[in-house]
């Protein structure tokens, strides 16, 4: 009987071992694979759209003509921002535009601060919805409203390049097919190291995967701060749908799932302030993972249509890093086990830094060295995001962590929550302001 179970023991380590010898690698292998993939797509976006622009931000495209346009602005909350933001919007280099914001039932005083500057500025138009509709109620509502074909969706507490508008448009003149360009939005408040390792983030992550993603083909999300639409794009897929908690990442595969096509302008920057504590950073990346599963939830079966095969390899990735986080937290839930097994005792001895650690450190400075490069500058008049490079060494710990915690919180909300379901506001964390 001994001997069974013993034979049995045996077996199982056996096969443990070659599963978790797997895991092993897949975790390791997938992030530094896919780090080569985003680098090479960004440097080919580079040479092809960004080369010869380089510098060129704060100058305006040469447009053949200047469609008007129609800047939305749904507020939650926004008393402290709005009116920056507003004012900001009134430098735009752009010839004909009007600006819509909808207060989505604040309870603080955005509605006052948005009459008084109705009174100022004969170009805003003020709608007011007394209850909580959620963003992209705000966002329908304006739409509708609007006068323009072209509209210009930001936050309420960004600030908009005076050139922005006039990048953006620029797609929508050249090509009757493009239902909606992104902009690049860029980090406000610096202060702490949660505020400095987002400046490298948005360069090194953010922008360098849209910029990859343009290169192959379709962008997994226009950025939620900072889109351009054509409206009748919008109204050809349904506009934004009330229950899905990520509207932009939502109406970034409906569009792309239709047909039309998504860009990525970097040259149509805007200023943003994002969370700079731990507890504001974890619930603004469990809302992004919650919403990415979402949509890989409701729109698998028109996956399986010939017309979508162009989004194949963007939901396949999309699904294998939801696999990865959990297959780590699979990984570290049986590590103990490992704790029984004779190699694994003898390698507690060997403390030295393995090869493979060090290329992938090596590798994680050399995406944020090629990104900071490629961004830099777009950045000039604030010196530019080298210096932050030092910052990033502490960047995938951070990352990594979040990350994994907040995909497998944010899949298993997605998986149950009840379709139909109304996403509204909730307040956000918006970080220190840097003086």
């Amino acid at each position: 009987m001994n001997a069974l179970l013993q034979a049995q023991w045996l077996h199982f380590m056996h096969v443990w071992g070659t599963l978790d010898d797997f895991i092993e690698g897949f975790i390791y292998y997938y992030p530094l694979f896919m780090a080569y993939i985003w680098m090479f797509g960004a440097i080919i976006f580079y040479f092809r759209y960004e080369w010869r622009q380089q510098g060129n931000a704060e100058h305006l495209p040469e447009l053949t003509d200047y469609p008007p346009v129609s800047i939305l602005i749904p507020c939650y909350n926004e008393a402290e921002n709005i009116r920056e933001t507003v004012e900001i919007l009134k430098r735009q280099k752009y010839p004909n535009f009007e600006i819509i914001a909808v207060n989505d039932g604040s309870k603080d005083d955005t509605l006052a601060v948005l009459h008084d500057l109705a009174e100022q500025y004969s170009q805003l138009r003020v709608v007011n919805l007394h209850t909580n509709q959620g963003k992209a109620m705000g966002l329908r509502t304006a739409a509708l409203l609007a006068n323009s074909e072209i509209l210009v969706c930001i936050d309420g507490d960004a600030l908009l390049a005076p050139e922005a508008i006039a990048w953006m448009v620029r797609h929508f003149v050249k090509d009757k097919n493009v239902g909606a360009v992104t902009g690049n939005p860029r980090i406000r408040n610096r202060s702490t190291l949660l505020g400095r390792l987002q400046v490298g983030e948005f360069s090194a992550i953010v922008g360098m995967i849209k910029r990859a993603q343009r290169s192959y083909g379709r962008v997994f999300t226009v950025s939620g701060v900072i889109a351009a639409f054509r409206k009748s794009a919008l109204h050809d897929v349904g506009y934004w749908s009330n229950d899905m908690v990520t509207e932009d990442i939502d109406i970034s595969w409906k569009l792309q799932l239709s047909g039309w096509t998504i860009y990525f302008e970097p040259n149509a920057l805007c200023w943003v302030l994002m969370p700079e504590t731990l507890q504001g950073l974890w619930k603004q990346r469990v809302r992004w993972a919650q919403g990415g599963t979402e949509v890989l939830l409701r729109y698998f079966r028109d996956l399986f249509r010939w017309s979508s095969r162009y989004m194949w390899l963007l939901y396949g990735e999309c699904l294998i890093s939801i696999v990865w986080a959990f297959l780590i937290l699979l990984h570290l839930f049986y590590a103990p086990v490992e704790l029984f097994t004779e190699s694994t005792r003898q390698s507690l001895h060997d403390l030295s830094p393995s090869w493979t650690s060090m290329l992938l450190s090596l590798t994680c400075l050399i995406q944020f060295g090629v990104s900071l490069t490629i961004d830099s500058h777009y950045e000039s008049r604030t010196g530019g995001v080298a210096r932050y490079y030092y910052w990033m060494v502490w960047y995938p710990i951070v990352y990594w962590l979040i990350n994994v915690g907040t995909t497998i919180v944010g899949s298993i909300r997605a998986v149950k929550k009840k379709r139909g379901q109304r996403a509204i506001w909730v307040t956000v964390d918006r970080g220190l302001r840097s003086k």
